[in-house]
């Protein structure tokens, strides 16, 4: 099972609990190769007055990156200020994930990449291109710009190998 990304409902207003809660009993549960990120979308917008105020995107709403296991999805719809899963029909289904395109508009709004670069990917990595006009195409990870959110790889193009600069958002990782 590879980690997905889905939407979680919570009281509106609690998001950050919500949040700090979901990390301490991941933390507490030993859950860190399960659940791993836990965001509150937002968004900083520029008043009448000039002052910059941070606005959420999703009142009630947190993100959270996991592998959907029952233990996992246990914790996070046990976990205090938790409503529910979006994308579970209920009576025990367990919810569908965001697609990469979906989660990269969220997460892209607010300058995080969907994946964890340093964490996720390194050299000689198979990868699938997800968009752009390689998409479809799998290829391996020469090198990774860190600063720039930019990847080399290696596609196989008529039979010759090429390199192409992808950036983190037109990629995924291919599990092994």
């Amino acid at each position: 099972m590879e980690k997905e990304w889905y939407v979680v409902n919570t009281y509106s207003g609690h998001e950050n609990e919500v949040k700090e809660k979901l990390e301490m009993r991941a933390s507490s549960m030993g859950m860190e190769d399960y659940i791993f990120r836990v965001i509150v979308p937002e968004q900083t917008e520029v008043d009448s007055n000039g002052k910059e105020k941070v606005k959420k995107m999703f009142p009630g709403y947190i993100l959270v990156e996991m592998v959907m296991t029952d233990e996992a999805w246990f914790i996070v719809r046990n976990t205090p200020g938790v409503t529910g899963f979006i994308g579970s029909s209920g009576k025990g289904a367990k919810p569908f994930p965001l697609t990469p395109q979906e989660v990269d508009r969220i997460l892209g709004s607010m300058g995080i990449s969907r994946i964890d670069a340093v964490n996720d990917l390194k050299e000689n990595d198979a990868v699938k291109v997800v968009s752009g006009p390689f998409s479809g195409m799998f290829g391996k990870i020469k090198s990774i710009d860190l600063e720039n959110q930019k990847l080399e790889v290696i596609l196989d193009l008529f039979g010759q190998e090429t390199v192409v600069e992808l950036e983190f958002t037109e990629i995924e990782k291919v599990q092994s």
